[in-house]
């Protein structure tokens, strides 16, 4: 996982044949690559959650708004901004990239709170390039929902949901557990592609113990 670095905007990019775009922060070091194939194709996490993950079952393949899940079962409902800058995409988020060098992106981390209880971490990664484009509302959020602004454009087409069950070497699983006092030894997440005109947005969910005080 490299340093995260501040969200700026780009210098440029150019474009190649393959529609391989790089993109330079300020420095001019960090090159982000942009996906050849559309749609992305996510194939390294699982089409539907196993048996093992009965608790878990309604909330990873629900495939309506997550936030307003939560908000209907709890009102105390908050969004908690922990990250929003360039980064490095994890390991297996490399299908959203044509080169392996560089591979940065805007990534926004927020926790989904109940109450002063995370139930939630939600991960988003996004070409940079967007921000100016299909997704230029993302970077204005703040405190806001990403769901609600996903699920309120007809425009916006949903892939269909992956799992995974992560344990304590996956990057994510770090992040999410930041905010518990004693971690599990796993998390169970979900991730979704959303497009809008042709530009991609990865959305990642990871369930957090306090999510099972509420109703599924």
């Amino acid at each position: 996982m490299g340093t995260p670095l501040a969200l700026s905007t780009p210098h440029g990019f150019t474009l190649s044949r393959s529609h391989a775009s790089r993109i330079c922060d300020n420095s001019g070091k960090a090159e982000l690559f942009l996906a050849v194939k559309f749609p992305p194709r996510d194939d390294k996490w699982l089409r539907r959650p196993p048996h093992s993950a009965t608790r878990f079952h309604a909330w990873l393949t629900d495939r309506g708004s997550l936030t307003s899940r939560i908000q209907a079962r709890c009102p105390a409902f908050s969004i908690k901004v922990v990250f929003q800058g360039l980064r490095r995409v994890n390991r297996d988020e490399n299908f959203l990239r044509h080169a392996k060098v560089g591979r940065l992106a805007l990534v926004r981390e927020v926790y989904l709170m109940c109450r002063r209880t995370p139930v939630v971490f939600a991960h988003s990664v996004i070409d940079p390039r967007a921000v100016r484009g299909a997704w230029r509302r993302v970077a204005r959020l703040g405190s806001r929902p990403l769901g609600a602004a996903l699920f309120a454009n007809p425009r916006i087409k949903r892939y269909p949901l992956r799992q995974k069950k992560l344990n304590r070497h996956h990057e994510l699983y770090e992040r999410a557990g930041a905010a518990l006092r004693a971690r599990p030894a796993h998390l169970w997440a979900r991730r979704s592609l959303f497009t809008l005109h042709r530009s991609p947005i990865l959305v990642t969910e990871v369930f957090l113990p306090g999510i099972l005080k509420l109703a599924p």
